[in-house]
């Protein structure tokens, strides 16, 4: 069936709601997965300190810097991108649907989809403007 044809209904929005989800957490996975396994290569040996609290390193408290991270095959940068990817999956099915009710025409949800969406963007941005 040609993509022309299909139409904007509740199920075909369910259906590529459901896989874009499951893609979305499967290659969150992957991320963590593997900078889990990179991770443990490189540090199953040491010994954590529990007597002292260290955060994340300042590199990775910034999107820009665990992208660099991720980039540059370290584990924990690896593991950080993961996160962020599942971060960002619920903001990407927000703005999906946004688009699937603005292409029904469906006003009341185009509008609770909105405000939902700029919740989400604001709770994440927001962070890094206001700390």
């Amino acid at each position: 069936m040609a993509l022309k044809n299909k139409v904007w209904n509740d199920e075909r929005i369910e259906l590529i709601v459901g896989i874009f989800l499951r893609v979305g957490v499967i290659i969150a996975s992957v991320f963590v997965l593997s900078g889990g396994i990179f991770y443990l290569a490189k540090y199953a040996t040491d010994f954590p300190e529990y007597k002292i609290f260290s955060g994340e390193p300042a590199d990775l408290r910034s999107v820009h810097g665990i992208v660099a991270d991720a980039f540059s095959l370290r584990s924990r940068g690896i593991i950080q991108f993961g996160l962020f990817l599942l971060m960002c999956t619920p903001v990407a099915w927000v703005a999906f649907l946004l688009f699937a009710f603005a292409k029904e025409r469906d006003r009341a949800y185009v509008i609770v989809a909105s405000i939902v969406l700029a919740e989400l963007l604001f709770s994440i941005v927001g962070k890094y403007l206001y700390g």
